[in-house]
């Protein structure tokens, strides 16, 4: 007599869970990622201005870094010169 009453209620609630738990770890990737961008920012932030943390503690945290160095690497091979591309497209020697 019960499980007529009581099933689909535990199965809606299962189904709650289920959703709170996708929601929750979504949102822990998205925060991954922009504490992965900050990490990421303090240590190579030298490039853009920022000032730089101390030698010893920066080159204990490189070896964490490679992926986002293969990307620099990456994104630096597939930029090309846009000044000289201007220039050229100006007539510009």
């Amino acid at each position: 007599m019960d499980e007529p009453l009581f099933g689909p209620l535990v199965r809606f609630l299962a189904r709650l869970q289920n959703g709170r738990r996708e929601q929750a770890c979504a949102l822990t990737i998205v925060e991954m990622a922009e504490l992965e961008n900050i990490f990421a920012l303090l240590l190579l932030g030298s490039f853009v201005g920022m000032p730089s943390p101390p030698t010893f503690l920066a080159v204990e945290l490189l070896p964490l870094m490679e992926r986002e160095f293969r990307i620099l690497h990456r994104r630096a091979e597939d930029a090309g010169d846009m000044l000289a591309e201007m220039c050229g497209i100006l007539g510009i020697d």
